[in-house]
């Protein structure tokens, strides 16, 4: 079997429970951007806003929230990224500076020495610190991976600095803000992911799109939650059956039903942020027409889906029942080949020219072809099963789940009129793979607990392909039976996980999706196009947007002593 290659790891990341100064769940710290942003946009406070001033307008939407008040600094540093974000956006890239802290290293194995400016990083590859100054510095950054204040100041009295991203935990924000007020220097941060000051990590997708953050990319203010909202109402029985027609018989009804399941929707809204990207004017509303590509695009993913299921024998979807458990084998079979069709037809139908009719059924066809193959080495495998290696899985993953994402990306991108060739052909395809790779190790990871569990389905994952590996004894022995397809008598789906955690598969699968979730950020460096590399960047964050932020820098607090001088506390990020 084929195998795909792993770009360089990124650094293990460190779970831990979050404190209670942060937001803990996603969908709250959502609820406060949403807030601050309409905040901002009705008050429009002018920058630099004194430290007195902006927890004012912290607790004011700390009020309006009815949240918790120890969320006040954290609603404080939203309030002031949004308050210079679009200043930042002004600033030229070389005209900028990206401040890192030391923490981010993996400090019991990193070679690099300090002097007076800072960390030397000596590109190991150990932790992310590599990727985020070799790509600012090419953009044409200063960067400083640096503890003392002397150097930024001596940098912004100089003249030689207009704006600086900054990362640190929450409680060095606070203390280094004063030195920014007083230099009206526009400034971003992002707080630190875990509670101390040692290995630590933080949302990288954060920083790249701050880093990235230029005016030259008009999507910038698209917000792309309300650009997922529309193209999920799209998905109503009603809606269908505007962009559709009725359904004429029963076997188009049970179709539009399944169509209209739950199911995130990724693929058709990666066509149509696809489209707005390459638009001259990316705000204005979207055509209706667009409409009929965008139910193509889940036409072909959810007709995969429901021969997915009957392959796999499974019984549960979106914690119903499976279309073959519901309606019977043959009629789970002739609706998922009348999606197929029914996306053919809609392409077909849409108010291009032929041209451009042409070029995207290729491109539909090109991918259906794909997936059948990346689906049919599994299915290969499963007629003869053995072990098999993480990298053999992950190529599994690559042929089944990246052909989707490219064939919506090219799709938005044809009924805009543009056919990606070339350099950015090959672009767009690493990035549909790392970003289906990604997708796909997410899911063996949330089968743990999941409705679709593989070991439960006996099929290939990445978690245990990696817990084989390391395992010996009696558990290498348990495991292989599963790559046998055979769950031995009063072993339970529990106990297999449970092994899982004890060898760190788990761990190690975490750092892997961390690693493809870079790889989409990295493979998009050479894209000319800043409204598509801009929009594509956003859109893998909001796929994978699902990190915690872990609490406050212990060595920083222990500093926090009565009349302590400003001046003595470490400078590692500024807002």
């Amino acid at each position: 079997m084929q195998t795909t290659a792993i770009p360089r790891l990124a650094p293990p990341t460190r779970w831990r429970a979050p404190k209670k100064n942060i937001p803990q769940t996603l969908g709250e710290r959502n609820r406060i951007l949403q807030a601050v942003r309409r905040y901002v946009a009705e008050f429009n406070p002018v920058p630099p806003v004194p430290m007195a001033e902006l927890k004012e307008h912290a607790d004011r939407i700390t009020s309006q929230l009815k949240c918790e008040s120890i969320y006040r600094d954290y609603i404080g540093v939203l309030i002031n990224n949004e308050l210079w974000r679009e200043t930042l956006a002004t600033v030229p890239y070389e005209r900028r500076l990206l401040l890192l802290p030391k923490c981010l290293r993996v400090e019991s194995k990193c070679p690099a020495p300090f002097d007076e400016l800072g960390l030397l990083c000596k590109q190991c590859g150990l932790c992310s610190i590599q990727d985020l100054q070799n790509e600012a510095e090419r953009l044409g950054y200063a960067v400083l991976v640096a503890e003392g204040s002397a150097i930024v100041m001596s940098l912004v009295q100089a003249g030689k600095i207009d704006a600086i991203i900054g990362v640190s935990c929450l409680s060095v924000l606070e203390r280094a803000f004063p030195y920014m007020e007083a230099g009206a220097i526009p400034g971003v941060a992002i707080p630190l992911l875990q509670d101390d000051c040692i290995d630590t990590t933080v949302d990288l997708d954060w920083i790249w799109d701050y880093i990235h953050l230029t005016s030259d990319d008009r999507t910038r203010r698209l917000d792309l939650g309300v650009l997922r909202a529309e193209v999920n109402s799209w998905f109503t029985a009603d809606t269908l059956g505007e962009i559709m027609g009725a359904a004429a018989d029963e076997t188009e009804r049970i179709a539009r039903e399944w169509l209209g399941r739950a199911g995130k929707r990724w693929r058709p809204f990666l066509a149509v942020a696809a489209f707005q990207a390459l638009q001259p004017d990316p705000s204005r509303n979207l055509p209706v027409d667009l409409r009929k590509i965008a139910v193509a695009v889940e036409c072909f993913h959810k007709a995969s889906l429901i021969h997915d299921d009957i392959e796999d024998n499974d019984a549960l979807r979106y914690g119903e029942k499976t279309l073959h458990e519901a309606h019977g084998l043959p009629v789970a079979l002739n609706v998922g080949d009348l999606l197929i069709g029914e996306g053919y037809r809609l392409i077909s139908e849409s108010g291009v020219s032929d041209p451009q009719k042409a070029r995207m059924t290729l491109v539909a066809a090109q991918g259906q072809r794909q997936l059948c193959q990346g689906q049919g080495a599994e299915l290969c495998w499963a007629r003869n099963p053995g072990p098999l290696t993480a990298l053999q899985v992950l190529d599994i993953f690559r042929r089944k789940t990246a052909p989707a994402f490219e064939v919506a990306l090219r799709l938005g991108a044809l009924y805009a009129g543009v056919d990606l060739h070339d350099e950015s052909s090959e672009t767009l395809t690493r990035y549909s793979e790392a970003l289906g790779i990604a997708y796909q190790i997410r899911d063996d990871l949330s089968d743990l607990e999941g409705e679709t569990n593989d070991i439960s389905g006996l099929r290939p994952s990445l978690l245990l392909a990696i817990a084989y590996e390391r395992a010996q004894g009696a558990q290498q022995e348990l495991l292989k039976s599963l790559w046998h397809r055979q769950l031995p008598e009063g072993v339970h789906s529990a106990a297999v996980a449970a092994i899982y955690r004890e060898l760190k598969a788990d761990e190690r699968a975490r750092t892997l999706l961390e690693t493809y979730k870079e790889e989409t950020v990295r493979c998009l460096r050479d894209v000319e196009n800043p409204n598509l590399k801009g929009l594509l960047r956003r859109v893998m964050g909001k796929i994978f947007n699902d990190t915690e932020i872990k609490g406050w820098c212990q060595e920083f607090e222990k500093k926090r002593l009565p009349n302590h001088d400003i001046h003595e506390v470490p400078l590692q990020a500024a807002v």
